[in-house]
């Protein structure tokens, strides 16, 4: 032990010295060794810095070295993330990844290669022309499908998501855009035209028929009556003079 032991120490320390920093650390920390230039200085951390693993003793609780390629770890020989340049894999950091597993430079990791995987083709999609179904005797029919899994960097890539095939179909005139409603509004146009030339003329026919009647009552009011005509057989008739 130093000479100049102090039992009043800072920063974690249960005993220190002036020149090696901490001796000993207050319960559950760890002690780890730092060094400055040529200098080590011991000190006391609630957890170990990144490329050492803590170990807990009776006595005390030490910070550890990893190994050379691990930037942080478990243990010495069980690595939880790998320095550039090496892929981590079951705790252990590699240059190369095995066979079957591919090197995943954003986690830094040997994984799984995984293949591409597609869903079932769709049923085929009637038969069209410059997208009509109608006016032509030739045309195409597709059908498709979906990627329900892309590849990874080494995985097989992914087929065609669709497929054309020609196909033929009885030829049939196309109906023009809107035309049955056209002809459904010509219809309704012309019903409701003929039902006002009926009712124009049977109004027509009413008013004429009115104006007859009321010429006719005009006319027996302004006509004069006519005198009842002498009985001629009665003014022929013999004059009794006897008396």
């Amino acid at each position: 032990v130093h000479p100049n032991v102090s039992q009043g120490c800072q920063g974690g320390c249960a005993t220190c010295s002036d020149y090696n920093g901490c001796l000993s650390c207050k319960p559950r920390l760890f002690f780890v060794l730092e060094r400055i230039g040529m200098k080590q200085i011991g000190v006391c951390l609630s957890s170990c810095p990144s490329g050492y693993y803590g170990t807990r003793y009776p006595d005390i609780n030490k910070c550890a070295k990893c190994k050379a390629d691990c930037e942080t770890c478990f243990t010495r020989n069980f690595c939880t993330k790998c320095k550039s340049g090496f892929y981590l894999y079951s705790g252990k950091c590699l240059e190369k990844c095995p066979d079957g597993l591919e090197a995943n430079n954003h986690t830094m990791e040997c994984t799984s290669i995984v293949h591409c995987e597609t869903s079932e083709w769709s049923p085929w999609s009637p038969c069209m022309k410059k997208g009509k179904t109608c006016g032509f005797k030739r045309g195409n029919e597709v059908r498709v499908r979906e990627i329900v899994q892309h590849p990874s960097a080494r995985g097989n890539p992914c087929p065609a998501t669709s497929e054309s095939r020609k196909c033929i179909v009885q030829r049939k005139k196309c109906q023009k855009e809107g035309k049955g409603k056209k002809n459904r509004e010509e219809k309704r146009k012309k019903s409701n035209k003929d039902e006002s030339k009926e009712t124009r003329q049977e109004n027509k026919g009413r008013a004429a028929r009115r104006q007859n009647r009321e010429q006719r009552e005009n006319n027996n009011k302004t006509q004069p009556k006519k005198r009842k005509a002498p009985n001629k057989e009665q003014d022929l008739a013999p004059v009794d003079t006897a008396h």
